[in-house]
């Protein structure tokens, strides 16, 4: 069969630079890019099959090389890097940015009273237990029990956080209160992301050499993929949970708002969207997705292992998670 384009393209990495951060901010432009979504499945198997194919040495007549990588980028953004298997759709990445502009948004507007607060938290680390349970590192199972403790753990720690500090707040500027939904959010992540991974850190996630060659399992790496991700959530949070408090503080002294005062969610959920379309990739592109460590820092056995098997390999590569 004839084709229009080499077979040494390689899909099995982004197509732009993941050594810059230019590089994975476009990469992440891509993968988090909303209509991706609107996607049918048709659709998702037609890419499924073009990139199948072509990791067989099979294109299909007339494929262009943008055609290809449009493919890569369909196939990745609906179908997990490590299994294969389709994505719940709520959790993939191109959902990101709708799902969590409406979430947020209600946080920041409906902040108030107790029964709000606790809605909006569960609703939030629900979701958040889906994105985490869907996006995890490598292959390995999660089962019900160790689901049902971590959304449980985060939601209560997410509402504890914010009823707590609103109690704080209740004498405090108005814009201080506003604020709250962001520190619960990032309490809520630093115990949601953990406990959704924790077989990974309890049995180590996979490390390859840069050629994909497994070598085996590392709970240092998971470590330290977990870490880089609880980071980029907080971070991804921050701008759309940060801003829009300024801007409603401002507008909600104005006589628009005063007539108005059902615009009040809409308009903030229309900030944070806006924050979020660069946020959501931006902070996605903090560490490169294949990320690294020095074989040095993996535990004694498995460096043992590798030193023995490839003596002059300095560094091990494992996919973090999203």
């Amino acid at each position: 069969m004839s084709s229009t384009i080499p077979l040494n393209i390689n899909i099995k990495e982004p197509r732009w630079d993941q050594s810059t951060f230019v590089g994975r901010a476009s990469h992440f432009f891509t993968v988090t890019d909303p209509r991706n979504i609107l996607l049918s499945n048709t659709q998702l198997e037609n890419a499924r099959k073009i990139i199948h194919d072509y990791r067989q040495g099979v294109v299909s007549p007339g494929l262009t090389e943008d055609e290809l990588w449009r493919a890569k980028y369909v196939y990745d953004s609906a179908f997990h890097p490590d299994t294969g298997e389709k994505m719940i759709l709520i959790g993939r990445m191109s959902a990101q940015v709708p799902m969590n502009m409406t979430i947020t948004g209600c946080m920041m507007t409906f902040y108030r009273t107790t029964p709000a607060v606790v809605f909006w938290q569960w609703i939030n680390q629900s979701f958040n237990a889906i994105v985490n349970y869907t996006n995890r590192s490598g292959d390995a199972p999660i089962t019900v029990s160790q689901l049902g403790t971590a959304y449980v753990s985060a939601t209560t720690g997410a509402v504890a956080t914010a009823l707590g500090l609103n109690a704080l707040t209740k004498h405090v500027s108005p814009l201080i209160g506003r604020f709250v939904p962001f520190a619960a959010v990032a309490a809520a992540n630093c115990i949601n992301i953990p406990l959704m991974r924790q077989r990974e850190l309890k049995y180590g996630i996979p490390v390859t050499d840069e050629n994909g060659n497994r070598l085996g399992e590392s709970t240092k790496a998971a470590q330290q993929a977990i870490t880089q991700v609880v980071i980029s959530r907080i971070l991804m949070a921050a701008p759309g949970m940060a801003i829009p408090p300024f801007i409603m503080n401002a507008l909600e002294k104005k006589a628009f708002l005063k007539r108005f005062p059902w615009m009040s969610a809409p308009i903030q959920v229309g900030l944070v969207g806006f924050c979020l379309v660069f946020a959501t990739p931006l902070c996605c592109a903090l560490f490169p997705q294949k990320s690294s460590m020095s074989v040095t820092r993996l535990e004694p056995e498995l460096k043992a292992k590798i030193q023995e098997i490839s003596p002059d390999l300095g560094r091990v590569y494992f996919n973090k998670g999203l």
